[in-house]
């Protein structure tokens, strides 16, 4: 594949990075409440939502980042996904919504039952998120009709066996990096409970990137080229193998005491690879098979001056996001906090 980095290309990449940390950072906040349910205890649901209650909120940024510069930078697009996934969209926003509403309000939960009704809100809000944002991504790589420059497509065109499957395997994912983040971040009885679920997460996860990997070069043509088509296949294998290698490794990571960052570090990894396996299948399209990256770009007056700005506002929140981590590094201690 020839690509031409240019302006447009630049602005792609961009865009692909801020989704990127989005997933990897809200991935494992939403994880947590995700594992919430298989730890009923208030002491263990405490310490749990202690470990990202200083870096939870900023985790979002990314996700405004990204929604808005692809509105800014490929309007187009914009205009034409929305209309498509505009009931996932919104059930993922109030799902976001409530679910950070609840993780302020279980605080000041004075009654049992009001405590039980936020956490419900807390686990309900985080799986919502993770399913509908997995449906997106299934929907964005299935393919939206598109006739002329605007959706042409029902309403209900989202809701298909792969969107499904991809927001099960969406959820399955963010559960094993909240169990690799808690892995990482407490310790005793409840981090031994935590390794163990996150050998089942990563056993579920598998499984799913597994069955999403062999459906999507079936749903369009050109995917399969590109995967399978001689000699092309020789540049794209190395994906596959890799997760393969980094799959053998997370396991060994998550059966071996000690070292307790190293399960994380290769859960991002993975995503990683993921990641690169998507742009294999996608590239150059924004809209597979209808709309490429040129077709839906701004103005290049604009592009150029957008990402200016954006030069000097990723750094500056690289830096505070780095700092936030930073600060609260180390093992969390249920009575004395951080050390």
């Amino acid at each position: 594949m020839e690509i031409s980095f240019d302006l447009t290309v630049a602005w792609a990449l961009l865009l692909a990075f801020s989704v990127y940390v989005y997933v990897v950072l809200d991935g494992f906040d939403l994880g947590i409440g995700i594992l919430y349910p298989f730890f009923p205890e208030k002491r263990d649901r405490d310490l749990l939502m202690n470990t990202v209650a200083p870096v939870w909120d900023g985790n979002e940024t990314w996700l405004v980042l990204g929604g808005g510069g692809l509105f800014a930078a490929f309007p187009l697009a914009y205009a034409i996904i929305m209309p498509a996934v505009y009931p996932p969209i919104i059930a993922m926003l109030l799902a976001l919504i409530f679910r950070g509403v609840a993780f302020e309000f279980r605080w000041r939960a004075g009654r049992r039952f009001s405590e039980r009704f936020w956490d419900a809100a807390f686990i309900g809000g985080s799986v919502m998120a993770a399913l509908t944002q997995g449906i997106i991504l299934g929907t964005l790589l299935q393919g939206i009709e598109v006739e002329g420059r605007a959706y042409a497509g029902g309403w209900f065109d989202w809701l298909t066996p792969f969107s499904l499957l991809c927001g099960a395997a969406v959820v399955a994912g963010y559960a094993l990096l909240g169990a690799c983040w808690l892995n990482m971040k407490i310790e005793g009885d409840v981090q031994h409970r935590v390794r163990h679920a996150a050998r089942i997460a990563a056993f579920i996860t598998v499984l799913f990137i597994i069955a999403v990997s062999v459906a999507t070069p079936f749903l369009e043509m050109e995917y399969f080229q590109r995967w399978f088509a001689w000699p092309g296949i020789l540049e794209v294998a190395i994906v596959p193998l890799l997760v393969a290698g980094l799959i053998v490794l997370l396991a060994r990571s998550l059966f071996v005491e000690g070292r307790d960052w190293m399960p994380m570090v290769l859960t991002l990894l993975l995503f990683l690879l993921c990641f690169a396996g998507l742009g294999v299948s996608m590239w150059p399209y924004v809209i597979p098979t209808e709309l490429t990256l040129w077709d839906a770009a701004s103005p290049r007056k604009s592009q150029l001056f957008m990402f200016v700005g954006a030069i000097f506002l990723v750094p500056i929140i690289l830096a505070y996001t780095a700092y936030a981590y930073w600060v609260f590094r180390g093992k969390l201690d249920p009575d004395q906090g951080y050390h």
